[in-house]
């Protein structure tokens, strides 16, 4: 074979020059068969020999040798060494200029070789690139998209295989396939060829590629893509071609528009039906797929519309199956129905009839399953939906009677930081207005120690930030000396001080407030503090900055004239010259501003 082969490639650099004889026709069969017997091999033949720079010749005039070399040329460019070597060759542009013929056999063949030759080579794409392959091919596409005969049906699988080769991994390019308009053609696609597997998954696999891309998500919006994949999702059985619809759909449930037609298309039963089919598997492709299906569904809630549509008033049968993901033995569910009620609980209306309905009590068997050794996230995702059902003022008291608190606080010695997060935020939620909780929560020493302890997590600004609100809270909602008491023997205080000093207005405010009601309340026990946080020189810098806002200058004064009954602040406060600076805020353009440096202007007066 290797002599014939030899003696071919020999003949067919004596005989190129003539394209349409019959002596080249019959190197070109000789060639294809030793490919066909060892691809690498021949292909290392062909490239030693110097056939390659033959080629552009031979594909130059249209005769029954054209579909041959252009065979030949997808052959060879199987093998990732002889993609460069196409390229080099000069073998984009006579190939392109092919894809103008009619002939379907070369348009196959082009086709194949333009879309290996770009499988994974930069040279190739950008080649093909140059030379306006894509945007013939994507003509092409359109053009035949309403024929289904067999033949037809396999030049639009290899045309489809090219764009997707010469667009993957590649932003740019994916981008100029979608500003051509390609997705509507290939949803078309779906739809007209729903019988033919390997051109719909062609079409897959490009939509899995393309979907990525944001530009991408508005154009699939305006066609009918959410039922075609439902469609075809329903009459899948195979867990790889649900897969394959599963990476679509991830990608293009991110867009509000197309979460709710993918919810009226009917993806949630299709869902639900797969969790149900997989929930009990131990089989490792069952476990995966119930993990994408229950993560799409939560996907699908994050969009307020879609969200809505499936809540139905609490009445839905969708929330209500959600619902009892929560209770299974199942983490995977567990998680997915904790986030679900977390995302479902985006607006009051929602919050309220949720609690009202018992939720409450079934988020909080669920992390008591979860206390020792539990899994982390669960716990994120369960404190997560409490926090969120914690915002609505009338819930705080029901969730508070319920017993929240005190559940939450079993995760206070969790080492998580995503755990800590959402535990805080869930505390602070629930005692927002309610002085009473606030008074509890802020004398019970374990906790405002723990505090204390995750206001120096500097590697978790999170946790750091949530611990520093909820210590503001519970002195800003409580106004009790027990609770200010607390928190100065835990060493509360310094941290207070520093969270004035935030780059966040709202932190910033909250820490004033509370340091103004540590002074009211205590100030005798909180002085030393005061004094080694440098409160007095913190309260200059605020009044004395342009950059801060009116209610800071303002609370600022406040506390000013708070800390002026100690005798070593009084004195730090004389040292600044504070009147200097509060005189002249008295003619600050905000007039509650300007009214609190008079006062404050006279009580440093009075005391000077």
């Amino acid at each position: 074979m290797a002599d014939n082969l030899c003696e071919a490639l020999k003949t067919l650099k004596l005989s190129s020059a003539d394209s349409a004889s019959d002596s080249v026709e019959s190197c070109l069969d000789c060639l294809l068969k030793a490919l066909a017997q060892n691809n690498v091999e021949s292909s290392e033949k062909i490239l030693e020999m110097g056939i390659l720079p033959l080629m552009p010749s031979l594909l130059a005039t249209q005769n029954s040798c054209t579909p041959k070399v252009a065979n030949i040329i997808a052959e060879v460019a199987k093998n990732e060494f002889m993609r460069s070597p196409c390229v080099e060759a000069g073998l984009i542009p006579p190939l392109v200029q092919l894809l103008n013929c009619k002939d379907q056999e070369v348009l196959l063949q082009t086709g194949r070789a333009l879309g290996n030759i770009c499988y994974d080579s930069h040279e190739g794409r950008s080649a093909v690139d140059e030379a306006g392959g894509a945007q013939i091919v994507a003509e092409h596409i359109k053009a035949l998209a309403d024929n289904t005969d067999s033949a037809t049906g396999k030049l639009l699988t290899v045309f489809c295989g090219m764009l997707m080769n010469y667009s993957n991994d590649n932003d740019t390019l994916q981008a100029q396939l979608i500003s051509m308009g390609v997705i509507p053609t290939l949803v078309k696609l779906l739809g007209v060829h729903s019988q033919n597997t390997a051109l719909t998954e062609m079409c897959l696999i490009a939509f899995g590629n393309l979907a990525e891309l944001e530009s991408s998500k508005e154009q699939f919006a305006s066609t009918n893509i959410a039922e075609e994949l439902v469609r075809m999702f329903r009459k899948q059985t195979e867990h790889e071609k649900k897969e394959m619809i599963f990476e679509v759909l991830a990608p293009l449930a991110e867009n509000d528009v197309i979460k709710l037609q993918l919810v009226e298309a009917g993806l949630v039963e299709c869902l639900l039906d797969v969790v149900g089919q997989t929930v009990e598997s131990d089989r490792e492709e069952e476990i995966a797929q119930l993990k994408t299906a229950s993560d799409l569904m939560v996907l699908l809630l994050l969009g307020d519309e879609s969200m809505q549509k499936l809540f139905e008033g609490g009445k839905g049968s969708v929330f209500q199956r959600v619902l009892s993901w929560v209770p299974s033995n199942n983490h995977q569910l567990q998680l997915a129905g904790a986030l679900a009620i977390a995302n479902f609980a985006r607006n009051d209306g929602n919050c309220i009839h949720m609690v009202d309905t018992g939720i409450v009590q079934m988020l909080l068997e669920l992390l008591d399953r979860h206390v020792e050794e539990g899994n982390v996230t669960v716990q994120h995702a369960a404190l997560s939906a409490l926090r969120n059902l914690a915002i609505p003022v009338v819930n705080k008291s029901k969730m508070l009677t319920a017993g929240v608190a005190d559940v939450v606080l079993k995760f206070l010695k969790s080492e998580m930081p995503p755990v800590q997060f959402k535990l805080l935020g869930t505390l602070r939620m629930l005692i927002d207005t309610q002085a009473d909780a606030a008074d509890q929560l802020g004398t019970k020493q374990k906790l405002v120690e723990r505090l204390v302890e995750w206001c120096e997590a500097k590697d978790h600004a999170g946790v750091m930030g949530e611990s520093n609100r909820l210590l503001s809270a519970l002195i800003r909602h409580s106004k009790s000396k027990d609770v200010v008491r607390s928190v100065i023997q835990c060493g509360g205080v310094k941290h207070l001080v520093t969270m004035a000093t935030s780059e966040h207005m709202i932190m910033q405010n909250e820490a004033l407030v509370a340091l103004g009601l540590i002074a009211a309340l205590d100030l005798d026990s909180a002085e030393k503090d005061f004094v080694g946080a440098t409160l007095v020189q913190v309260l200059h810098k605020l009044l004395t900055e342009e950059k801060s806002a009116p209610e800071i200058k303002y609370n600022s004064m406040i506390l000013i004239c708070s800390v002026m009954g100690s005798e070593p602040l009084h004195k730090e406060v004389q040292s600044l010259a504070f009147i200097d600076v509060v005189s002249k805020l008295r003619s600050h353009e905000n007039k509650t501003v300007a009214h609190q440096a008079s006062l404050t202007e006279q009580r440093l007066t009075a005391q000077s």
